[in-house]
C-alpha cells in the first residue's frame, strides 16, 4: 500500500490514459510521492505499447514482450491505484470520468494521455477485414497470427506517410526472412511520402523489396482480398493494414472542453485552456502556444514537465512552461537492421543509424523496467526487542488476504475441519451464514470489493446454498471526510453488482477508518437441499477443481514488482469472477465440496480426507495453474501464509519439492470449487465446467488409507 499511509488522503489525482508522458509521471511520483494525495491510472489493459519499437518487432527484431510498459508494475512502484477500463467521458464540471461498469471516477486534478488511433471506421469492410496499427495491441496479435500461416503474403498498407511505408519495409524483410513470397502494396490518395526530405531513399528501400506504390488512388472498401480502390481496381491483399493519418478519439471531443480538430487544446503548462484542471499530454492535444506535429518525442520531453507541474498544483508550488523544440531528430526503419535518420531536411542511412535508433529505444524502456527498491523503514528509537526482526521481514501479503494461518486457528477450531458455513434453522427453512474479509491487495478498492465478494460467498457455493443476503464491513484509510462517500460508493456499488448476478442482496453493513483498505462480507444462503459438508467423500470418487490454482504466489509477487502485469490481470479477472454457475454443475451429484482459499488446496484437501476418513490420489500435472504461477514458484516466490500451510500439513500430505509441488499450498483468494464426486461423472462435470468458462480439471481419486498423495 501507499508510504506514509498514516498521512490522510485529501486530494485525487487522476491519470488517463498509459501513453509515455503519464508512465514517466508514474516512474517520478514513484521517486518522490505526494503525501496526501491519491494517484490513479485509468488504461484499457495492463500494459501499453511503445510504438516506437513497433516496425522493428514487425520485421522481427523484438518479441512482442519488448514493447510493452508494464503498468502494473509501474503503478505498485508508484503506489497508484490502477483501474484497467477503458474511459469514455469525462465531465470537467463534475470533476468525474466515467468508466463503463464501476462508480463515477472523482478528480480534483486530472492528465489525459491517450494518444491516437488510425482505426479506419468509416471505410466499409474495414472493420471486418482489416486492421489498424493503432491501438497496438489487436494489431500484434493479428500480425502474430499472420506470421504463423504458411504461403504467399499479400498485404496492403493503406496509408502513404512515413508511419505506413515504415511498416511496409517491415512486413517485407519479416516474410522474407520467413521464406514466403510477398505482394506489398502501399496505397495512398494523394502522393506516397510528400513533402518528406528522405522520401527517395524510402522509396529505394520500398523497390529493393518489390512494394508497389499505388499513388493518387483512395480505397473505397476492404474485402476479405481485396483493397478495392474507387476507381474499380483491386489491389489483393489478405492482411490489410490502417496507417492512414492517425486520429483523435472521437469520445474525447465530447467532454465539454475547448478542442481543435478533436485534439484537446492546452497552454504552456499543459493545461487545458478551458478548464484548469485537466492537464494532457502526447498525441491527444494540440499545443496551443506551439503547435508542433503528433511524434513520440514531444510526449516524452513534456513528461518532466507535466510531472512537475502536477505536484505543484497539488502542493502549492510555481508551475513551468513547456518549450517543445523546433524540429527534432527522426529515424526511420527500413525493414532490416538499417535506418534513416532526417533533421532539418539532412537525411543520413545505414546500419549505425538503426543501432543509433536501437539504443535510443533500449534505453527508454529500460528506465521504465528498471525501477529502483525502495529502502525499508527503520524501527522507531527504543522499539520492543524483536521489533525490527517483524519489519524485516515480509509485510503480510495480497496473496493470502493477510489472514491468519492453520497453526494459529488450531487451538480455536479444536484441531478439527469445521464445514465451511454454518447451517441454522430458521422457522422451518434451513440457511448457512459464512463471513470473511480480505486486505487490500491493491489500490483498487472496486477490484478488492468485486473479489472480496466473491470471495465470501465461496463458503455458501461450497455447501450448495444459494447467495441471499449479505452485510459488508468497511474499512477505509484516513481520508478528508469530502473524500469518504466517493470511496464508499464504489465499493457498495461494486459488491451490489456481484452479489445481484448472483442472486443476493446487500442489506447493509458497517463502515470505519483504520491503517489500510479492508473489506469483508457476511453472507447468507438459502440451502434447499441437504447441505454439502466436508464429511461425504468416498473411496473412488473422483476430485473435480473448478479453477486453477496460483493466486498467493501472483498476489505475492505483484507486491514485489517481479510479476508480469499481463498475468496480474489475468489473476485478478479470475478473483472477480463469481462461480455460482460451476457450484450449480457440481451441487446436484457432490458427495463433498469445499472451497480452495487461505488453507491452499492441499490444506481444503487435507479438510475433506479428515472429515470423511479418507485419502487422495492427486495427478499434480493435471492441477490448472493460473498464467505464470509455475515460473514465479519456480523463482521462489511464496505467499506469507506457504511456510505455515506446509507446515501444518507435515506427515499428513506428500508433495515432491518443486515449484509445482509447492503450489498445492500456496494460499487461495477466491479460489476454486474442489468437489469429491462420483467417479463416472467426473469427466462430463469437468467438461460443462470448462464449457461454461472455468478452467476446470478432474485433478485426482479419493482413496482408502489416510495418506494425501500429490505426484
Amino acid at each position: 500500500m501507499q508510504d506514509g499511509a498514516a498521512v490522510p488522503l485529501v486530494k485525487e489525482l487522476v491519470l488517463v490514459g498509459g501513453g509515455h508522458a503519464h508512465a514517466l509521471v508514474l516512474r517520478r511520483w514513484g521517486m518522490k510521492p505526494v503525501p496526501g494525495a491519491r494517484l490513479t491510472l485509468i488504461n484499457p489493459g495492463p500494459t501499453a505499447p511503445y510504438t516506437g519499437m513497433l516496425p522493428g518487432h514487425v520485421a522481427g527484431h523484438y518479441p512482442r514482450a519488448a514493447l510493452d510498459i508494464d503498468l502494473v508494475r509501474l503503478a505498485r512502484f508508484a503506489g497508484a491505484r490502477l483501474i484497467l477500463g477503458a474511459a469514455d467521458l469525462i465531465d470537467p464540471l463534475a470533476r468525474r470520468v466515467r468508466v463503463p461498469g464501476r462508480a463515477p471516477i472523482a478528480y480534483d486534478l486530472l492528465s489525459v494521455d491517450i494518444g491516437i488511433t488510425s482505426d479506419m471506421a468509416d471505410l466499409p469492410g474495414f472493420a471486418e477485414h482489416g486492421i489498424a496499427a493503432k491501438p497496438l495491441g489487436p494489431f500484434a496479435d493479428r500480425w502474430a497470427a499472420y506470421c504463423a500461416g504458411e504461403g504467399p503474403a499479400r498485404i496492403a498498407v493503406i496509408g502513404g506517410g512515413v508511419a505506413g511505408v515504415e511498416l511496409a519495409l517491415a512486413c517485407a524483410h519479416r516474410m522474407t526472412a520467413l521464406g514466403r513470397a510477398t505482394e506489398i502494396a502501399v496505397i495512398d490518395r494523394g502522393g506516397i511520402l510528400d513533402g518528406q526530405p528522405g522520401r527517395v531513399r524510402l522509396w529505394q528501400a520500398m523497390d529493393a523489396f518489390g512494394i508497389r506504390r499505388i499513388e493518387g488512388a483512395a480505397p473505397a472498401r476492404v474485402t476479405g482480398g481485396a483493397v478495392v480502390l474507387e476507381d474499380g481496381r483491386e489491389v489483393p491483399s489478405d492482411l490489410t493494414i490502417g496507417a492512414a493519418g492517425a486520429v483523435p478519439h472521437g469520445w474525447l471531443a465530447d467532454c465539454g472542453m475547448e478542442m481543435r480538430g478533436g485534439y484537446m487544446v492546452v497552454d504552456e503548462t499543459l493545461r487545458s485552456v478551458s478548464h484548469p484542471e485537466v492537464y494532457g499530454a502526447g498525441d491527444c492535444v494540440h499545443l496551443g502556444h506551439a503547435p508542433r506535429p503528433k511524434a513520440g518525442v514531444f510526449a516524452v520531453r513534456a513528461a518532466p514537465v507535466l510531472a512537475w507541474n502536477l505536484r505543484a498544483d497539488l502542493t502549492g508550488a510555481q508551475r513551468r512552461a513547456f518549450r517543445p523544440q523546433r524540429d527534432f531528430l527522426k529515424l526511420v526503419s527500413l525493414g532490416g537492421k538499417d535506418a534513416l535518420a532526417e533533421k532539418a531536411g539532412w537525411t543520413l542511412s545505414g546500419p549505425l543509424l538503426w543501432q543509433w535508433k536501437d539504443r535510443i529505444d533500449r534505453t527508454f524502456m529500460e528506465k521504465l523496467r528498471d525501477l529502483p527498491a525502495m529502502p525499508q523503514p527503520l524501527p522507531p528509537p527504543g522499539s520492543a526487542t524483536g521489533v525490527a526482526r517483524e519489519m524485516a521481514g515480509p509485510a503480510p501479503c495480497g496473496g493470502c488476504g493477510a489472514k491468519l494461518g492453520a497453526g494459529a486457528l488450531t487451538g480455536i477450531l479444536g484441531g478439527a475441519p469445521g464445514d465451511d458455513a454454518a447451517v441454522l434453522e430458521v422457522g422451518g427453512a434451513r440457511q448457512v451464514i459464512s463471513t470473511d474479509h480480505l486486505r487490500g491487495f491493491a489500490e483498487d478498492a472496486v477490484l478488492v470489493a468485486r473479489a472480496a465478494a466473491v470471495h465470501a460467498m465461496g463458503d455458501i457455493w461450497a455447501m450448495g446454498a444459494r447467495p441471499q443476503a449479505a452485510t459488508a464491513t468497511v474499512i477505509l484509510p484516513r481520508m478528508a471526510a469530502r473524500m469518504q462517500g466517493a470511496w464508499l460508493d464504489e465499493v457498495m456499488e461494486a459488491a451490489r453488482a456481484v452479489f445481484a448476478a448472483e442472486g443476493a442482496e446487500v442489506v447493509g453493513g458497517h463502515s470505519s477508518m483504520g491503517a489500510e483498505l479492508t473489506l469483508g462480507f457476511t453472507v447468507t444462503g438459502l440451502l434447499e437441499r441437504a447441505p454439502i459438508t466436508l464429511a461425504g467423500a468416498r473411496p473412488g470418487d473422483a476430485l473435480v477443481l473448478s479453477r486453477g490454482i496460483g493466486t498467493g504466489v501472483v498476489l505475492a509477487a505483484e507486491m514485489r514488482r517481479i510479476a508480469q502485469g499481463e498475468k496480474v490481470a489475468a489473476c485478478w479477472a479470475q478473483m472477480t469472477a463469481p462461480q455460482g454457475a460451476a457450484a450449480a454443475i457440481l451441487a446436484p451429484v457432490a458427495h463433498a465440496m469445499t472451497d480452495v482459499t487461505g488453507f491452499g488446496l492441499a490444506g481444503h484437501l487435507g479438510n475433506i480426507c479428515a472429515a470423511s476418513g479418507v485419502g487422495a490420489e492427486v495427478a499434480l500435472e493435471a492441477v490448472p495453474l493460473l498464467p505464470g504461477a509455475l515460473r514465479l514458484s519456480g523463482a521462489g516466490v511464496r505467499s506469507t501464509l506457504y511456510e505455515q500451510n506446509r507446515a501444518a500439513l507435515e506427515g499428513r500430505v506428500a508433495a515432491p519439492a518443486t515449484p509445482l509441488g509447492a503450489l498445492v499450498f500456496d494460499p487461495q483468494t477466491a479460489g476454486g470449487l474442489l468437489a469429491a464426486v462420483p467417479g463416472g461423472e467426473a469427466d462430463r462435470l469437468a467438461a460443462e465446467l470448462r464449457a461454461a468458462g472455468f478452467d476446470a480439471a478432474r485433478i485426482g481419486t479419493v482413496t482408502d488409507g489416510p495418506a494425501i498423495r500429490f505426484g
